[in-house]
């Protein structure tokens, strides 16, 4: 897929910013960019919000380096069952959300392409499944997702530090305290049957003490370029 130019015009390039005329002009030769997140606890330390925020600045970083991206508003809820023994969780489920994102591409095909940059691990079932529905359809769709530590996985110096470089008056510092550091593959069986509750009582897969901004910010540097190379790559091919 090769894209011209999305707009000699400096305009915004958030969907949240533009009217229909404007987005007529610029999606034949854009890409969408759909943060996925979710609204799951992350300890007693993180707010409910951080796989949203960290997809969300990272389609705003990817918008900032390639004119052709036009940044969604961010799909705040997925399916986040395993966290259901925390109060205040909110989960659509598998099934709702590959229903979902199958519907919400199908209605984005004005434009060139579609990039569901995903920051909750437990969408990544249903948006296998329904990026693998998508393009069968013939439509031109890519999922990524940013990685992490195994032994790290949750709520841990990696959110941590990623949420003191993007938000810090949200992360409580005082309140991190280690959960379960034992890896996600271990875990996996016990967290299939039980959820999150049955390996980790205070809701953390890691260690989030000694979380830093700085370190965070080499994170989102490092995921950022990934994408790109992604996105790139995906670009590229006709």
């Amino acid at each position: 897929m090769s894209l011209e130019p999305a707009s000699s015009d400096p305009g915004p390039r958030r969907l949240s910013g533009l009217t229909w005329p404007q987005a007529a002009r610029l999606a034949p030769y854009s890409v969408l960019a759909v943060p996925l997140g979710a609204t799951e606890q992350h300890g007693p330390h993180l707010p409910f919000t951080v796989d949203t925020e960290v997809a969300a600045a990272l389609c705003e970083r990817l918008a900032a380096a390639r004119e052709s991206v036009v940044v969604a508003p961010a799909l705040a809820y997925g399916s986040s069952g395993e966290h259901a023994g925390f109060p205040g969780t909110l989960s659509i489920g598998q099934r709702a959300l590959e229903l979902l994102l199958v519907e919400l591409v199908r209605s984005a095909d004005d434009f060139a392409g579609v990039v569901l940059v995903c920051g909750h691990g437990g969408n990544a079932a249903p948006l296998h499944r329904a990026v693998t529905r998508l393009r069968a359809e013939g439509r031109r769709v890519l999922a990524w997702s940013p990685s992490g530590p195994p032994e790290d996985s949750h709520a841990g110096r990696t959110e941590t530090s990623a949420m003191l470089a993007l938000r810090p008056a949200a992360v409580r510092p005082e309140l991190a305290e280690p959960g379960n550091t034992a890896g996600l593959v271990e875990l996996l069986p016990v967290l299939r049957t039980g959820g999150l509750a049955a390996v980790t009582p205070n809701g953390v897969l890691g260690d989030p003490t000694g979380a830093t901004a700085d370190e965070g910010h080499h994170l989102l540097d490092g995921w950022t370029a990934t994408l790109l190379t992604a996105y790139d790559g995906w670009t590229t091919v006709r």
